[in-house]
């Protein structure tokens, strides 16, 4: 057989990566900005609904909890459909899509002339804020799998620093006007963008992509192919009471703490300050140090352990001044997230990330609109004349006990399956029917 002239070999293309250094520090800032202008608006966005119904409180309030609902709603369902997309076209141009569609969501708002443009933004806003899931799958991409759940902590360290700055931010600048919250935060948002179109690199190789479908760009069909890894599939469960358990706090924590302990809004901002000054303290560097030392299972029980006592001290405590205790204590069970995020990430193969990472997503949309009604209403009954008994830390017991089942989840997770039990990367021929 007559042999023709050699040919070179095709060169596979690599990401950008290899030119650039993927910049965990620009995730860090995306992630941040993400919750600083959720922050700066919350100061003014019920204000402004007042406005426009007439100054009516009680129609108002029930509005904005129609928007709140709308926009985890909208993250619940898009989350894994960005993920998907992120596993099929790399992270970067979903990031800086969902960036900009963030920046023009926040220019709507501040120039919305009616009510029903504010359920629109919310629409688009629930849709871009999912890009959370092409940021955790990034970081995911670019971290060794022994480093993933110290580099998962900067999720929590970014949404301290934005919890402490974007209520600061947005109440003293809704006191100039209630629509230049917005215009910041959509300049700060664009900024990024296009900082994040000049120099951010793709973090996805080529060959760790798989095709796109729609059986697994949706939240049950996200969370179903997990069925595949035991462990994963059964941490899934553990994260999704981890969320459910910590609505608690922004749901109950003015109204219990008004109620219990007399606070002013002043001592309940400084409160909140603590809150994410030790977020960032711990899950931005505590993490480092301890989950490599640790191990990401045994940090993550103790890190679940330590939750449980700090939401049964919140229920417990009988003067003011201890919460701040509790809070600096407490907050040391933030090595918890990080470690459960970092196992689930092990567990499955480079071009799942984006996926996976919108399904966990959705699940935390899910608590989120479950977890405040439990809570008010735990809350709500337990001071109530008809309760069989006054107890106005019910909430905080119950939200104690979800953890501690979440906790026993894990262990019965552990004893599934070994962590990094992964599949290898399909690449983009892999069967497009489902996970």
């Amino acid at each position: 057989m007559a042999v023709g002239p050699s040919r070179p070999k095709p060169v596979p293309l690599k990401p950008a990566s290899t030119a650039r250094k993927p910049a965990l520090g620009f995730i860090f800032v995306t992630l941040f900005l993400d919750i600083l202008g959720i922050g700066l608006i919350i100061p003014i966005l019920p204000k402004l609904i007042e406005e426009f119904q007439g100054g009516r409180v009680e129609v108002a309030a029930h509005t904005y909890g129609l928007l709140a609902a709308l926009y985890s709603l909208m993250q619940f369902g898009c989350a894994p459909l960005l993920g998907s997309l992120s596993d099929r076209f790399g992270r970067r141009p979903v990031i800086l899509a969902s960036l900009f569609g963030s920046g023009l969501d926040y220019l709507l708002l501040a120039y919305a002339p009616s009510l029903g443009w504010f359920f629109v933004g919310r629409i688009l806003a629930g849709i871009t804020g999912a890009n959370f899931t092409a940021a955790t799958a990034y970081i995911a991409d670019i971290s060794p799998p022994e480093k993933r759940a110290a580099n998962f902590g900067i999720i929590g360290a970014a949404f301290g620093l934005g919890f402490i700055a974007g209520p600061a931010m947005g109440g003293f600048l809704g006191e100039v006007s209630l629509r230049l919250p917005f215009l910041v935060a959509a300049g700060l948002t664009l900024v990024n963008w296009l900082y994040g179109l000049l120099v951010l690199p793709e973090s996805l190789a080529v060959e760790n992509r798989r095709a796109f479908a729609w059986g697994r760009a949706n939240p049950v069909g996200a969370l179903l192919a997990l069925r595949r890894h035991p462990e994963v599939f059964g941490l899934t469960g553990t994260y999704f009471l981890m969320n459910l358990a910590h609505q608690v706090f922004p749901s109950t924590w003015v109204l219990y703490t008004s109620y219990r302990y007399g606070w002013t809004p002043r001592q309940t901002g400084e409160s909140l300050a603590l809150v994410g000054l030790m977020a960032a303290v711990v899950q931005g560097g505590l993490t480092r140090v301890v989950v490599p030392r640790l191990g990401e299972r045994r940090a993550a029980v103790l890190g679940l352990t330590l939750s449980a006592a700090a939401l049964l001290a919140y229920g417990s405590v009988t003067a003011g001044w201890m919460i701040f205790v509790v809070i600096v204590f407490g907050s040391l069970s933030g090595i918890a997230g990080p470690s459960v995020q970092g196992l689930i990430s092990r567990g499955i193969a480079p071009d799942e990330q984006g996926a996976v990472q919108g399904a966990l997503t959705s699940l935390a949309s899910v608590a989120g609109v479950l977890g405040p009604a439990l809570a008010t209403s735990l809350f709500g009954f337990f001071i109530s004349a008809g309760a069989p008994v006054r107890l106005p830390g019910a909430a905080f017991y119950f939200s104690s006990g979800l953890t501690v089942v979440a906790m026993l989840l894990a262990l019965r997770s552990f004893r599934r399956g070994p962590a990094g039990n992964v599949t290898p990367a399909r690449g983009l021929h892999a069967d497009s029917a489902g996970g």
